[in-house]
């Protein structure tokens, strides 16, 4: 191929073309998932590429802004933002525009979303997102609503050997806040935490060390892991966050015994804007996670 061609084929680093027949299998894969969701009661919206960075960034949204591409908006002179996520765009439109509309309120969407640098395990920078949100006050009846939704779907496109790790992102704050730590020991804690460091979370966890280190250690099979934290004297912050892990796993497990699932009991990684129960798709075989989902009151 000629230097010239050579050059208008190349594509900046995490971006590329889907040739066939990937292109057919995805738009068929993704039409079969938006199936699944509209037929289980969840309606489609379908929120624009790029908003003003004020409104995108705001609020939840605010925990992509280090991962969001931006652009001057000619028309308006105004800061616009690409999404790198399609959460925080729901969160919008059922706060404003559906903010009078009967709760819970049931959401799907699809649509690529784009990112300024993609993980080591999937360095894609452009990705199709598809996914629900449930919108209202039914918590742990949401959680495993939404998961065995997913996983139904996903097993629906042919996806098989799931596994479901749940976790609640509020929980080490919460205990943090019931032991008495500040903000600037918690947010220590959380990176020791984060990156798994026993020994760190023992030198900087104060009154809260031994109470962490057990739930980390505790984290893995989930009729494990609820064995050790029903055990646990979790200060009252942290109980609304036992009670709700042990409702939405008693759901789960009535509905599919047969589901792998796991609990990490600290992580805290990538739900950053979270505030219930979250849970991660992943699949044997399968390079990543499938997807990553929480519920979250509005």
């Amino acid at each position: 191929m000629p230097a010239d061609s050579l050059s208008s084929a190349l594509l900046p680093a995490g971006l590329h073309d889907v040739l066939p027949p990937e292109a057919a299998h995805e738009a068929a894969a993704v039409a079969r998932l938006l199936a699944d969701f509209t037929a289980h009661g969840y309606e489609r919206v379908e929120p624009p590429l790029v908003e003003f960075e004020d409104n995108l960034l705001s609020g939840s949204g605010a925990a992509m802004a280090k991962q969001t591409f931006r652009l001057m908006d000619p028309l308006s002179q105004r800061m616009m933002a690409v999404r790198a996520d399609i959460t925080p765009q729901i969160v919008r439109i059922a706060t404003t525009r559906l903010k009078n509309g009967a709760r819970p309120v049931r959401l799907c969407y699809a649509g690529p979303v784009l990112r300024v640098k993609g993980s080591q395990l999937r360095p894609e920078r452009q990705i199709t997102q598809v996914g629900v949100e449930l919108i209202g006050p039914l918590e742990a009846e949401a959680d495993a609503e939404v998961i065995l939704l997913a996983a139904h779907a996903l097993e629906g496109v042919g996806v098989r050997h799931l596994s479901v790790d749940l976790c609640v992102p509020t929980m080490v704050a919460r205990v943090c806040r019931g032991l008495g730590l500040g903000e600037e020991e918690t947010a220590r804690l959380r990176e020791a935490l984060d990156k798994k460091d026993a020994a760190a979370v023992s030198a900087v966890g104060g009154p809260a060390a031994s109470l962490l280190q057990t739930l980390m250690a505790a984290s893995g099979p989930a009729e494990r892991a609820m064995e050790v934290l029903s055990a646990l004297p979790l200060p009252e912050t942290a109980e609304k966050d036992r009670r709700r892990l042990t409702d939405a796993l008693r759901l789960l497990r009535a509905a599919r015994p047969d589901l792998t699932i796991t609990v990490d009991l600290v992580e805290h990684r990538g739900f950053e804007y979270q505030t219930g129960l979250s849970f991660t798709l992943f699949a044997r075989d399968v390079r990543g996670e499938l997807g990553a989902v929480s519920y979250t009151h509005h």
